[in-house]
Parts: C-alpha cells; sequence; structure tokens
C-alpha cells in the first residue's frame, strides 16, 4: 500500500532472511504479519520493513550488520517503536533491541553513572537505581515502554528538562557500530581514539567552516532536536551540552536516529532522587494569560511547569475516577491551569518557592490562583490527571483523529502567548481545532490539530496538513523558535530542516552522514534526503485505504461514527459509514502508542509480559487485525492463520479496555474473530467440551468420583490431553454433590414475590462455578447478606441454574451465548425494573452483563439489568457508605493478602473489595501488585498454554503468595484461586468466605 523508501529495492530478501537464520541466535521474522506490527509506530506513517531480526546478542547485531553491507539491505535500529514521527518505520531490516538487549551493565554510584543496554526501558531502569537514592532524570510520558536507545536517538526530553536537561545533556558515552562494521566509543574529545577522533575533526571543521551560517540559523531555544548536533564545536543552545563547556563526540550520535551508527551501550549520568517535592496549580481566567506567566514562573527555578487547558479540565470533569482530583485543583472555571512543581533535599526551602510563586501571581494581578499542594500523594494523583487528559483526548471516535505534525515546535517563552494565539487562528481557517497541554516551562507546547487522513483532495487531510505546517513555518520563523523541539524529524519533519537551517548547513548534515555511513546503510530518508512529510503513499491510512466488508458478530456501532473536528462532537451510532459496522473502527483506535509494553501496575498486558513479543501485544494484535481487515495479510487463508496466532495467548484480561489510552478492547476483538475462525473452521471437542460446561454441570454432579478420577490417575490425564488437549499437568475442578442447588431448599432464601415485595431485598446470581463447583462462597454470600438484614432471593434451580454465557463466547459460539443471556436477563428483569440490586460473586460472569451483555442486541431490557448489576463486594461498599450494612465481625486473626481478578482491575471495581474487607476489625488488607493469574477461563487448562499460563503467574502473584506464608489470601475469581491452588498449594478464599467467617 505504501510506497518504500530508498535503497531497498533489489534487496534479496530471502537471502537475508536465511543467513541471519543460519549465522545468528536472533528470531528472523519475515512473514507479512510480522513486517506488517513493525510497519508502523506512534506515528501516521507505515512502511513496510524488509524483515524484522530481534537479535539475542551484541554479537548477532554485528553479525547482522556484516550481512545487511554484504547484500546491501538498509538497517533501522527499533526500541519502544513509540516515536511520533515516523522515526521507527522504514524499507529496511528493523532490529528490535527490546527483547533481550536491556540489561544494566555496570552501575558506578558514586559517581552517578551507569552503563546500560539500548533496549532497557526507562522505568525498568530507574527501579534498579531507586533503591541507591538515584534516578535518570529524563522522564518521558512514555517513560513505562520508550528505551533509552530510542531516547537518544531521538533526543528526548521530558516534563522536568527545565531542571534536567534533554537527552543530550544526560549521555556521557556511547559505544556503537558503524555501517561498516567498526565498533567505535564516542565520548569526551580528550578520550577519542584515533578513529573517533577523525570524525570529530571532521565535524570540528564543518563547525568551524559554518561559523557564520550557525550563528544566524540556528535555534538558541532549549528544545531543537532537528538535523545533527554540529553545534556540539559551536554551541547555540541556551542550556551547554555539558558543565564545563567541552566537547563530548557522543552528543553528535544523540539526536540522530539512528542514521549515524548502530548503538551499543550508552553510559548515562544520574541525579538523585528528589527527597522533597511541592506543587502549586495556577488557575487563569484565560488561556494567553497562562502563556504570558509562564516567562515569569520559570525564574523562580521550578522542576516542571506544565500545561493543562480548558478542554483536558473538562475531560478529567467527565470522568468519576479523576473529577475530585482535578476539582481539587481549581479555583472557579479557569481557562488554562498551570502545574509548577518544586523539588529538592528538604521541604522548607520548597514551600517558601510555593509563597513565592503566591506572591508573585499577586504581582501578576492574579491574587489567590494558586492552590498549593505540597502532599504529594495529591501531587502524583493530578500528574496522573495530566496524562490521563491526554490519553482521553487521543481516543476521539471517528476517522478524524488529532495528528502530531506541529505538536513540539519551539519558541522563546517571551513569545509564546503570541505564538499560541496565532496558531490557534489557523486552526480555525482550516475548520479544526486543537488541545493544547505540556511543557510550558521550555516553550514547548504540544498540540494536534484533528484531521483526517484518509480524505483526500484539497480539503483532505494531508493539503490541510500541508498548509498548516506552512503557517506555522511562519510563525516559528517570526519568532525565532525552533521547528522541531522535542519529538524529533522522522518522515514528518525531516523535510523542514532545510527550512530551518538554510541549504550549507543542510548540505553539512549531508558531509556527516557521509562520513559515517557511506554507503547510506542506515535509516535511509531520515535527517539527510527525506521524503515529503504529506506523501499520501507512506501514510497508514491514505486515501485509498478501503477494509473487507463484512458483518460482525457483536453491535460495534458506537464506534461507528464520524467527529466534527472543529468541535469534537460525535455522530450517532452506526453513522460513521464503516462497512464493517464498526468493527474496522473499534481496531484502528490503536494509535501506536505502545503503552501496552509497560510492566507496572495495572493488568495490560500479560501474554507480552511474559513472551515480550509484539505479536502478543494489544498493540500488535491490533496491527494484525487492521492488516487482515484491510486485505493487507494476502488471502482470507493467511489472513485468519495471521490473526488466530496473533490472538492465541491473549487471556481476554480485559486489561486493554481499561489501560489502553485508546480504549482498545482486544477481548471483545477476540471473541468476534473466535466466532469467525470457528465458523470457518468448526469447534474441535474441547471446545464443545469447555462450551456446554453449564449444560452437563447437573448430571456429572450426580456421579462426582467418576470424572474427579482424572485427577487422581495420571493415565487418565495423559489420555484427557490426547483427547480433549487439557494439560496432564493442570488439575481440573473438583466436581461434587453438595453442589449450592442441592443445598438451596434448605437455605432461608425467599421466591420472586417475596422479594420484590421487599423492602431491602437483594438478588444473588449464582453463576456456575459458585453453584456447583464452589457452593462454599455462595452459601457464605447469603449468610453474609441476611446476617445485614437483607432479604435474599436466587433465581433459579437445579433444573435451570443461569449462565451467562462465557463459556461459549470463549469458544466461538455466539448464538448459544447470546440464547443464554437472554434466557439470564428474563429472569433477572422483573427486579432490575423495581431496582432491586443484582449482586454476582464471580467477576467475570457479573461484569458480563455490563459489557458483552450490551452488545449482542438484547435491547433494553440489557442496560436495564446493566444498571443494576453488582458484584459483592461492589454491593456491600455501596450499602456500607450509606450506612445499610453494618455487620458484627469478630476482629482479623491474619494478615489478608488481595490478588484482584483481571475484570475487577478492567472495570474499576477492585478497590471496594479492600474497602468491603476494612469493614473487618483490625484487617489491614494488602493488594498483592500483579497481572493476570494465567488462567483466564480454560485457557490455564489447555496443553498447549500450560507453560504461558505458570509463566504468567510466576511473575509476581505467585512469588507473593508464597513469600505471604502467614497471610489469608482473597481471590474473588474461581480461575484464580485455581492457579494459586495449582502453583503455590494454597487455598485463597472469596471475600463472602472471608466475611462468613467473621461474623458474629
Amino acid at each position: 500500500m505504501n510506497a518504500p523508501l530508498p535503497a531497498a529495492a533489489t534487496v534479496e530478501t530471502a537471502e537475508l532472511a536465511r543467513r541471519l537464520a543460519r549465522e545468528t541466535r536472533g528470531e528472523v521474522l519475515f512473514d507479512a504479519a510480522s513486517r506488517g506490527r513493525y510497519a508502523t509506530d506512534a506515528s501516521i506513517y507505515q512502511v513496510m520493513p524488509l524483515g524484522v531480526f530481534v537479535p539475542a546478542t551484541p554479537q548477532d547485531v554485528a553479525i547482522a550488520l556484516q550481512i545487511a553491507r554484504e547484500l546491501g539491505a538498509p538497517l533501522l535500529p527499533r526500541g519502544g517503536g513509540s516515536s511520533q514521527c515516523g522515526q521507527t518505520t522504514g524499507t529496511a531490516l528493523v532490529l528490535d533491541f527490546s527483547k533481550h538487549l536491556r540489561r544494566v551493565l555496570a552501575l558506578d554510584v558514586e559517581k552517578r553513572e551507569v552503563q546500560v543496554e539500548p533496549g532497557i526501558v526507562l522505568d525498568h531502569l530507574n527501579a534498579q537505581l531507586r533503591r541507591h537514592g538515584l534516578w535518570y532524570p529524563v522522564d518521558v510520558s512514555t517513560s513505562a515502554q520508550a528505551t533509552l536507545g530510542g531516547m537518544a536517538g531521538n533526543n528526548s526530553c521530558g516534563s522536568r528538562s527545565i531542571a534536567y536537561g534533554n537527552m543530550v545533556h544526560n549521555v556521557e558515552r556511547i559505544a556503537a557500530w558503524l555501517a561498516d562494521g567498526s565498533e567505535l566509543d564516542f565520548g569526551p574529545l580528550a578520550t577519542l581514539g584515533p578513529a573517533e577522533r577523525a570524525i570529530a575533526e571532521h565535524v570540528c571543521g564543518l563547525a568551524e567552516a559554518l561559523a557564520p551560517e550557525i550563528d544566524a540559523q540556528w535555534p538558541t531555544v532549549m528544545r531543537r532536536v532537528a538535523g545533527y548536533n554540529l553545534d556540539i564545536f559551536r554551541p547555540r543552545s541556551e542550556r551547554p551540552y555539558t558543565a564545563d563547556g567541552s566537547v563530548n563526540l557522543a552528543h553528535l550520535l544523540v539526536g540522530a536516529e539512528g542514521t549515524l551508527a548502530v548503538t551499543k551501550s550508552l553510559t548515562l549520568r544520574l541525579a538523585p532522587l528528589p527527597r522533597a517535592r511541592v506543587l502549586g496549580v495556577v488557575n487563569f481566567p484565560t488561556f494567553r494569560a497562562a502563556m504570558a506567566a509562564a516567562q515569569h514562573i520559570v525564574k523562580l527555578g521550578p522542576s516542571a511547569v506544565e500545561l493543562v487547558d480548558r478542554t483536558m479540565i473538562e475531560l478529567a470533569r467527565a470522568n468519576p475516577a479523576f473529577r475530585p482530583v482535578i476539582e481539587a485543583a481549581l479555583i472557579g472555571t479557569p481557562e488554562a491551569i498551570l502545574l509548577v512543581e518544586f523539588s529538592g533535599e528538604e521541604r522548607t526551602p520548597l514551600l517558601a518557592q510555593l509563597h513565592t510563586l503566591v506572591e508573585l501571581m499577586g504581582d501578576l494581578a492574579l491574587p489567590g490562583s494558586v492552590v498549593e499542594m505540597p502532599d504529594e500523594a495529591a501531587q502524583k494523583a493530578l500528574w496522573e490527571v495530566r496524562k490521563a487528559g491526554l490519553n482521553i483526548m487521543m481516543s476521539l471516535k471517528g476517522d478524524g483523529k488529532p495528528v502530531s505534525f506541529i505538536e513540539d515546535c519551539a519558541v522563546p517563552l517571551e513569545h509564546l502567548a503570541d505564538y499560541t494565539d496565532a496558531l490557534t487562528e489557523v486552526f480555525a481557517q482550516h475548520g479544526t481545532r486543537g488541545t493544547w497541554y505540556a511543557h510550558a516551562s521550555v516553550g514547548t507546547l504540544h498540540v494536534r490539530p484533528i484531521l483526517d487522513m484518509r480524505q483526500g483532495g484539497p480539503e483532505g487531510g494531508a493539503a490541510k496538513m500541508r498548509r498548516i505546517a506552512e503557517q506555522a513555518a511562519e510563525l516559528v520563523r517570526r519568532y525565532r523558535g525552533a521547528y522541531s523541539g522535542e519529538h524529533g524529524d522522522g518522515l514528518c519533519r525531516g523535510e523542514w530542516i532545510r527550512w530551518q537551517f538554510g541549504p550549507r548547513i543542510d548540505d553539512a548534515f549531508r558531509a556527516i552522514k557521509q562520513r559515517l555511513d557511506p554507503a547510506n546503510l542506515l535509516c535511509p530518508g531520515r535527517i539527510v534526503d527525506p521524503p515529503k512529510m504529506d506523501d499520501v503513499r507512506l501514510f497508514r491510512y491514505p486515501p485509498s485505504y478501503r477494509t473487507i466488508p463484512l458483518t460482525p458478530v457483536l453491535d460495534w456501532s458506537a464506534w461507528n461514527v464520524q467527529n466534527d473536528p472543529a468541535t469534537e462532537r460525535i455522530g450517532a451510532p452506526g453513522s460513521g459509514g464503516d462497512n464493517t459496522g464498526g468493527l474496522a473502527k473499534a481496531v484502528e483506535m490503536c494509535n501506536n502508542n505502545g503503552h501496552c509494553r509497560k510492566f507496572d501496575a495495572g493488568t495490560m498486558c500479560p501474554s507480552y509480559r511474559v513472551t515480550r513479543d509484539e505479536q502478543h501485544v494489544t498493540r500488535g494484535r491490533a496491527n494484525t487485525l487492521r492488516l487482515a481487515l484491510s486485505g493487507q495479510l494476502g488471502d482470507a487463508d493467511a489472513a485468519d492463520a495471521a490473526v488466530h496466532e496473533a490472538l492465541d495467548l491473549c487471556v481476554a484480561c480485559k486489561g486493554c479496555k481499561r489501560d489502553c489510552p485508546t480504549g482498545v478492547d482486544m477481548a471483545r476483538l477476540k471473541i468476534e474473530f473466535t466466532a469467525r475462525r470457528k465458523a470457518r473452521h468448526g469447534h474441535t471437542l474441547r471446545d464443545r467440551l469447555i462450551a456446554h460446561l453449564p449444560r452437563y454441570a447437573r448430571w456429572a454432579s450426580l456421579l462426582p468420583a467418576l470424572p474427579n478420577l482424572r485427577n487422581r490417575v495420571p493415565a487418565l490425564a495423559r489420555l484427557g490431553q490426547r483427547w480433549f488437549g487439557l494439560a496432564a499437568q493442570r488439575s481440573l475442578p473438583r466436581w461434587r454433590r453438595d453442589t449450592f442447588w442441592r443445598q438451596a431448599p434448605s437455605l432461608p432464601l425467599v421466591d420472586a414475590g417475596a422479594a420484590l415485595a421487599a423492602s431491602k431485598s437483594v438478588v444473588l446470581w449464582v453463576d456456575t462455578f459458585n453453584g456447583w463447583f464452589e457452593p462454599e462462597n455462595a452459601t457464605a454470600a447469603v449468610r453474609v447478606l441476611q446476617a445485614a438484614g437483607y432479604v435474599v432471593h436466587v433465581p433459579g434451580h437445579a433444573g435451570a441454574a443461569p449462565c451467562c454465557g462465557r463459556t461459549y463466547l470463549a469458544t466461538g459460539m455466539p448464538e448459544r451465548a447470546k440464547a443464554q443471556l437472554r434466557a439470564l436477563l428474563d429472569m433477572l428483569l422483573p427486579f432490575a425494573q423495581r431496582g432491586i440490586p443484582i449482586v454476582g460473586l464471580e467477576p467475570s460472569c457479573l461484569l458480563t452483563l455490563r459489557d458483552e451483555a450490551l452488545v449482542f442486541g438484547l435491547g433494553d431490557a440489557a442496560a436495564t439489568i446493566a444498571a443494576q448489576a453488582s458484584t459483592f463486594e461492589e454491593f456491600l461498599a455501596r450499602e456500607a457508605r450509606a450506612g445499610r450494612f453494618a455487620p458484627k465481625l469478630r476482629p482479623a486473626t491474619q494478615a489478608l493478602r488481595v490478588h484482584g481478578h483481571c475484570h475487577q482491575k478492567a472495570f474499576g471495581v477492585l478497590s471496594p473489595v479492600l474497602e468491603v474487607l476494612r469493614l473487618i476489625p483490625g484487617a489491614t488488607p494488602e493488594l498483592i501488585e500483579s497481572s493476570c493469574c494465567g488462567m483466564a477461563g480454560a485457557f490455564g487448562y489447555e496443553a498447549e498454554h500450560f507453560a504461558v499460563s505458570a509463566r504468567m503467574a510466576e511473575l509476581s502473584l505467585l512469588p507473593a503468595v508464597r513469600a505471604a506464608a502467614d497471610a489469608l489470601i482473597v481471590a474473588d475469581g474461581a480461575s484464580c484461586r485455581h492457579q494459586i491452588a495449582d502453583g503455590a498449594g494454597r487455598d485463597a478464599l472469596h471475600v463472602a468466605r472471608v466475611l462468613a467467617e467473621h461474623l458474629i
């Protein structure tokens, strides 16, 4: 679909792949789907690579370089793939450093230096440094996925660059390979060897010859990342590259975007972790007032000055989780706020600086405009809101999207107000708008106008992008700023280098490239001889982009919309013109920001955490689906196979539903594509065994000893693996006769009529697993509810036990799932219509009522029931806050460690678990920081997935359970409890049982 960049048309890719496979230990990925997954980054571009190579060792890199050189294949190094300007896309052999080459090689705490491999992620490095009281302070917003090699290649900055500088200010040495295979050590001038010194002399000669042009053309603002750092020999930045003014040749490679050398290791300068921080939130009546004040605020010595405009304030207010946080920072209804942070070793001087900020705002005729936040917890919450506001902005539905191409122009602070006013007017001229945010401290405000890149012609996205870029460039020149201030050049801003610096300096950049990479093998088409930014052949969504028509299984009409770029208003569901009913647009919500590659707290993405494969991360899956839906993976068989492989390890945790900035819901997408695949290929015996479990559970429970033999006789387990594909190493749920349905007649439950008539009633929906396998959870829930004075009704009976249909959804039988859901809704609707709470014990089952049930075309009944459906803990926590749930409980005698079910995390209903457990006198429950347990319904039972399932559990959950030997382990998910029992030999309890055991 896209035109290749130069210099790769004649490469014999089959020979390249053969030699890499034969001569290295790395992974060689040349299939269409793998290439497609690496064809994009967080930019608007897509360029298919020749292939992908994932080196296992530095030696693999050196060999790959040699092979590529001999075959004339261009190379493109890649880290997290989160570049916004197309730096990590190209017709080249992509080298993915992020999987294996991510070690800390050396740490000198006294010198505050660390040597790392280029694939290490910033957050992972800082996690290792924290115990030494140090950190690497170039704190980019993508710190959870950005690699240090990529950050150096881009000359990344971060919110606190006013205090710590950019990457170039914090890199001491770079060991790297040149394209000819030579390995050089770039560092301070006095330490260079002969080869490195020759390069330095060449660059120095260019700088001396061009001194007048550099003095006249070079931007002097701190944020300037365009071209090569020729000015290391004639400094022009307002912040010197080195503290003593000396020259460091490593700085030539910083910001070079991989075009000059391939990084082997970086030596970085570290900083002490600030022991104290305070925050002042300045409220402004107008956006211009905020911009005008920034130049005065920076003189107070803050570590950060970040902007949040009115649009982001309202986005935060619209989110129930963020509303109290943002409103605590507001005075009235400001048009903009500035987050002004002061940090240091002692708290008292910082409070004095905060007071000075208050005085300054009074001097600027804005008395009483500062909300003081000395508490670090409140500060952290507000910083998270600022980040989340951007994420919400990027999740705009419709073909028009906020596009990065002028989002990091930098201007001197004294011109910031005039520049932002003028650029806002430019947007209006072209029928769009932008939301402003980020780094007011250094004159770099990120702004992304909404454009539809699929629309061609003079009013299309590309044409508008060109006109806006040209007008923005005029403004940058007028205010003596930098056109490329933070996010680099890539495909997006490369053509503006010659405009920014003039032809002679641009020719000098070409001379530097020729000196270090004469064959033009490293990232061709970047910085030197770049393509036009609006070449539609390089777009991910060019005007020629089309999807293959299909009728989806689920209702995706909420995504089948368009937006008004001037107002951001969204059209009615189903009005977007998508020939897949909205399915393709849901997939296309992925903008490749790579947040799914994070390893911090949260859920997303369990399979990536254990494999570190791009194929098995939300972004990789979304790209695979997009390529398949648009016919870019070949025929139907090839596309089907690629999609199956990409989704195979997806555990449907729904972590991406919550954690993904743009709301990509891979669990729901897997339901859709599993159904389509099974309709094409048919169902296996295992599929049927799992799917129909709720139907035959009643009969299996009559003779439980018979199916339970499988767990006691190894030969039967092996036979089960051969016949059904169920892992012999895994125990299966234990069948029993004393099911809940057989105990129900003896329990003090009421019928439907009594429940509808009672003033304090609740419907307890007992799902398949708690009904047939773990009845003690359901009976405990009944005891707890009745102890608090509730009349309890349990719908259904042994012959008609209600089921949500999840087993059918998981195995690709959507029509059967829909029938089960319809029967369940019919059973629950009378209670929901009367406002009677519907409470469930198994998170995945209950939350089906608030998720999948709403996209099966089941009408208003589904929405009515969803509004009344709560998890057991949600209901109890809400009732306790209202003073309606206060059972008498005996004090806790054990520590409580809680593992959250993935769906509890995805729907934000995990905190009620802790809230309810705190009702137990003396209880201080602690959350186990873990991702998915790895069971995920049937996933952990399947033979081909057993090993991956166990690895997921061993990442953090099982080690934490083993370490808490004296604690009571709490887990609401049936699968979670099974994994804990199998992997750690511990019995985890449902919250209902914990509460019941503490009843007096």
